[in-house]
C-alpha cells in the first residue's frame, strides 16, 4: 500500500475532499469574502480591511483581511482551518453556525490560506491550507506556527494566496464590484460604526430600499407600518420575521435619466432584501407568490429581516447563499405579501399616470398665467400679481367632482381621480393620438380653470351665483384667446 493511499477506515479522501470543497458553490468572490467578515464581526471587531494586490499583469491576485476583533488562542486557532471544527457549531446567536465558513469559503477562491492570530500585544500563530500540498500527500492537519508580536492588541489576519478562482482582469473592477455588493450586505453595520475599507477606501452603505438614499433631495417612504409574523423555532420556541415596504418617489425621481437611474439603484435594483442577523445574504425576488416581477415592480422594495432560530424555515445552507422558504413559511407570510406587491404595483402604476397628468396640465395652467392680467383681480390680503395655477389629479370624497383653492397667488384645481367625471373627461382623451387631441384637452382644462377662478372671485366677492354664468363665460374666453 502507497505511504499516501487512505485507510479502509478513513471518512474522508483529503486529496479529493480539498479539490471537491473548491466545487462549493459560493456565487461571487464577494459572498466568500463575506464569511471572512462575518467571522471578524463575531469576533467584536469595529475594523476590517480588505486589501487586493497583485505582483505583475499576469500573477495571481492575494487578498488579505485583517480586523482588530478579539483575536483566537492556540487551542482555535488549530480548529478554525478544520471543516466542522468551530466552537460555535449550530449555534444561533449569530452568523456563524457551522464552522464550514473560513476554510470553504477560502479554498473556493484561492490555492493556499493562511490565518494569523494575536491576543494581548503577544505573539502572533499561523496557520494554513495548501491544496496542491494535500493533494501530492501532506498531512491535512493545521498546526500554528509562532511569529512576530502583534501589531495591535488582538486580531486576525486571513490570507488568501494564488486566488486562481477570480475572473476580473482588472483589479479596479473588482474593487469596484465588491465595493457596491459588500455595502449592501453590511448596510446595517457600516451605518452603525463598522469601518470596512477595500484598498484604503472605505466602503459605504448601499440601501436597496433606499429609505436612507437621497436623490434629487427626495427618499423613498415606507408604504406603511412594518409587518410581523411569529413563527415556532427548531428549538420549540417562537421568534419574529419582520417585512418592510418602501415607495419610491415616483413624483421626484421619474424624469432622471435612464443612466443616474441605474447608477443611484432605481432601476434593476428592486425585488426583495432578506436579511440573516442584520446581514444580507439574498436579494431577489422571494416570496411574492403568483405575481411575477414587472418594470413597475422597481419602484417599491421589500425587505424581510429574520433571525437565525429560524434557519429552517428559510432553508439556509451551509455557505448561507440564497432562501428556500419551507411550507410553513409560505403559508405564514406569501399570501399577503403577494397582495401587498399586487396593491404597491398599482399604486406605482397610477403615480405614473398622474405625473402624465401634470405634465400635460402644465400647458393649460401656462396658458391661464398668461390671460390673468386681463382678468379681474381677485385681492389677497398682503399679496398681489397675476395668479398662478395648479391642475393635479388626487383620490378626494367621492361627492366631490374637484376641489379648488386659493393660497399665496397660486390656484389649485384638484380633479377627483375616483368621481366619474374624471374618467369620463379623460379617458377619452387618452385614446385620441395627435395634435388635435392635445388642443382638446387644453380646451377642457382651461374650461375648468376659469370655473375654479370665478368660483373663488364671487365667494370672496359675495356676489350671488346667479353671476356665475356669465362671468364664467367672459374668463374662458379669456383664456381660449390665449391658447
Amino acid at each position: 500500500m502507497s505511504r499516501h493511499a487512505p485507510r479502509v477506515d478513513d471518512l474522508l479522501v483529503s486529496s479529493n475532499f480539498i479539490r471537491a470543497v473548491r466545487e462549493s458553490g459560493y456565487l461571487s468572490i464577494s459572498t466568500a469574502l463575506a464569511e471572512l467578515v462575518d467571522n471578524s464581526l463575531q469576533a467584536s471587531a469595529s475594523e476590517v480591511a480588505i486589501s487586493i494586490t497583485r505582483d505583475g499583469a499576469d500573477a495571481l491576485p492575494e487578498i488579505v483581511v485583517e480586523d482588530n476583533g478579539c483575536g483566537m488562542s492556540k487551542a482555535e486557532l488549530e480548529l478554525c482551518l478544520r471543516f466542522g471544527g468551530s466552537s460555535r457549531f449550530d449555534a444561533r446567536q449569530s452568523f456563524g453556525r457551522f464552522g464550514m465558513g473560513l476554510p470553504a469559503a477560502s479554498l473556493s477562491q484561492a490555492r493556499r490560506v493562511e490565518v494569523t492570530a494575536w491576543r494581548g500585544g503577544g505573539y502572533e500563530r499561523t496557520v494554513a491550507l495548501d491544496v496542491d500540498a494535500i493533494v501530492a500527500g501532506s498531512d491535512p492537519t493545521p498546526v500554528a506556527s509562532r511569529g512576530s508580536r502583534g501589531t495591535s492588541s488582538s486580531g486576525c489576519r486571513v490570507r488568501w494566496i494564488q486566488c486562481d478562482r477570480i475572473e476580473y482582469r482588472r483589479l479596479v473592477w473588482l474593487q469596484r464590484s465588491l465595493h457596491r455588493e459588500l455595502g449592501r450586505m453590511y448596510r446595517r453595520f457600516i451605518a452603525s460604526g463598522l469601518r470596512l475599507t477595500i484598498n484604503g477606501t472605505p466602503v459605504e452603505a448601499v440601501d436597496p430600499t433606499m429609505l436612507t438614499t437621497a436623490v434629487e433631495g427626495a427618499s423613498a417612504r415606507l408604504a406603511f407600518e412594518e409587518l410581523h409574523y411569529e413563527l415556532e423555532t427548531a428549538g420549540g420556541g417562537t421568534a419574529i420575521v419582520t417585512v418592510r415596504f418602501a415607495m419610491l418617489p415616483v413624483e421626484r425621481w421619474h424624469q432622471l435619466d435612464n443612466v443616474t437611474k441605474r447608477r443611484v439603484g432605481i432601476v434593476g435594483n428592486g425585488g426583495v432584501s432578506i436579511l440573516r442577523a442584520g446581514r444580507e445574504i439574498a436579494n431577489g425576488w422571494y416570496l411574492m407568490g403568483g405575481k411575477r416581477k414587472e418594470n413597475y415592480d422597481d419602484w417599491w422594495r421589500c425587505e424581510i429581516e429574520f433571525d437565525p432560530s429560524l434557519d429552517e424555515h428559510f432553508g439556509i445552507t451551509i455557505n448561507k447563499q440564497g432562501i428556500r422558504p419551507s411550507a410553513m413559511l409560505r403559508e405564514a407570510i406569501e399570501s399577503e405579501l403577494e397582495s401587498i406587491a399586487r396593491m404597491l404595483n398599482a399604486r406605482v402604476r397610477q403615480a405614473f399616470e398622474d405625473v402624465k397628468f401634470q405634465a400635460a396640465a402644465e400647458a393649460s395652467c401656462r396658458i391661464a398665467a398668461a390671460a390673468d392680467p386681463d382678468l379681474p383681480v381677485i385681492p389677497s390680503p398682503g399679496r398681489s400679481g397675476a395668479i398662478q395655477y395648479r391642475l393635479w389629479s388626487e383620490a378626494l370624497p367621492m361627492e366631490a367632482m374637484f376641489h379648488s383653492a386659493l393660497s399665496d397667488r397660486t390656484l389649485d384645481l384638484t380633479m377627483n381621480a375616483d368621481h366619474p367625471a374624471f374618467a369620463a373627461l379623460y379617458q377619452p382623451l387618452q385614446a385620441i393620438e395627435g395634435e388635435a387631441a392635445a388642443e382638446l384637452r387644453t380646451s377642457l382644462e382651461l374650461f375648468l380653470l376659469s370655473f375654479a377662478r370665478i368660483a373663488v372671485q364671487l365667494e370672496r366677492a359675495g356676489q350671488p351665483l346667479d353671476e356665475l354664468v356669465h362671468a364664467w363665460s367672459s374668463t374662458y374666453g379669456r383664456m381660449l384667446q390665449k391658447s
